[in-house]
């Protein structure tokens, strides 16, 4: 993403120019743009004219400046573009005040945002400009037989070439060549950076010989990895092991993987983990927060006022950052962010365990109180200190926060 001119116009409204520089872009954008956000830019428009009207021709398309006041948003994948949708309430042709519009945002269009930012769009928008400096990386894994090439991006992974065919020995065998030789030829038509190649046994260890022969350009962009599978399972693997950050310092999807499984161990040992919007708003409140992660799909229809949840995921995150923890969105495309949303599409890490707790002579209106039982944490010259908290201590730091009328 390329960020041009950033001013403030209005109290925290802020008016950004943004350049999409490909589709992991125009995918962030569309968790960043929100109903009611002003999105400007250059589009064309069918005008029907009223000699037109009367031949029915449905008017001519002319090149039109306008600025949105946006309903919707789709990011259409496989279509690799961005449809914003909205009221034109600026336009060069002021005829056509009032009207509802759709911009096609494609990569490298300019466009303008105005809009009140959260910290966590801003963080987005921050990140997608300095991803335009990590390597693009393609996985090709690869056994006897059978060949599979991925791309992998910020909103996941994405399988842009499978061969199977047999080798060997039989009628229907090809020569282990040709196998090699379409696989060769896939890698050359990706522009990445860097591939990994993958898979079991020497089989990999015999294509990249083969690539090294027939395909010098590709071959000096490979480094191989032990993986015990190919195709989706393999690229898991290989995601898992860390071998994408070798290349990647940092990728999305790895953090996210090694973040829920963190989160999925937790939750079946009852260590530190919250999930859910209220246990985690709860948790928040106490400061036992380390990590917030939040499905990003889940978040947006939150701030749409679509997702029944009983407290305000803003107050949360901005709770969690004051307290100095880490709040990452996670990609609802992704197998993790998946696994995260069947959990209700927000947990925690936690800096310490906390277990619940009814007492039983709490007013039947009172409902769950989460308190703290073992050993609990309290800030010391800015460092997390660990401190005993009684169940009675607890008690009264829950009713000064809930102060009963």
């Amino acid at each position: 993403m390329r960020i041009g001119d950033r001013q403030r116009v209005d109290g925290e409204t802020l008016r950004v120019e943004l350049t999409p520089e490909n589709v992991d872009d125009l995918w962030h954008l569309s968790h960043i743009l929100e109903p009611a956000d002003r999105v400007s830019g250059d589009t064309t428009r069918r005008i029907q004219r009223d000699d037109d009207a009367l031949r029915d021709t449905g008017g001519e398309r002319e090149h039109l400046s306008v600025t949105l006041s946006v309903t919707d948003v789709e990011f259409g994948r496989f279509a690799n573009r961005l449809r914003v949708g909205g009221e034109i309430v600026s336009c060069s042709r002021e005829d056509q005040l009032g009207h509802h519009h759709t911009i096609n945002i494609e990569v490298h269009d300019e466009l303008t945002v105005k809009k009140v930012f959260a910290p966590d769009q801003l963080s987005r928008l921050e990140e997608a400009e300095a991803a335009a400096e990590n390597a693009d990386v393609v996985v090709a894994t690869v056994e006897e037989g059978e060949a599979h090439v991925h791309t992998v991006a910020q909103y996941g992974t994405e399988e842009r070439f499978s061969k199977t065919a047999p080798t060997g020995k039989g009628d229907y065998a090809q020569p282990r060549t040709e196998l090699f030789a379409d696989l060769g030829m896939a890698l050359s038509r990706m522009s990445a950076d860097a591939i990994i190649l993958a898979g079991p046994g020497f089989t990999k260890q015999d294509a990249k010989s083969y690539i090294d022969s027939n395909y010098p350009e590709v071959a000096e962009r490979i480094s191989m990895v032990d993986a015990a599978s190919v195709g989706d399972r393999g690229v898991h693997e290989v995601l898992k092991r860390g071998a994408v950050d070798a290349v990647q310092e940092e990728t999305r999807i790895s953090r996210e993987a090694d973040l829920i499984d963190e989160l999925m161990k937790g939750i079946a040992t009852d260590e530190k983990v919250a999930y859910g919007v209220s246990a985690v708003g709860e948790a928040a409140e106490f400061g036992a927060v380390e990590t917030l992660m939040i499905v990003d799909n889940e978040l947006r229809a939150a701030r749409r006022g679509e997702q029944d949840w009983e407290q305000d995921i803003d107050s949360i995150i901005e709770s969690v950052e004051q307290q100095g923890g880490e709040v990452v969105i996670l990609s609802g495309e992704f197998d993790p962010g998946q696994r995260l949303r069947n959990l209700g599409g927000v947990a925690a890490l936690l800096r310490y365990r906390l277990s619940w707790t009814t007492p039983s002579d709490s007013p039947a209106n009172t409902g769950s109180l989460r308190v703290w039982l073992s050993d609990s944490m309290t800030v010391s010259d800015g460092v997390w200190q660990p401190v005993r908290c009684s169940l009675t201590n607890a008690l009264s730091i829950h009713n000064s926060k809930h102060p009963t009328s």
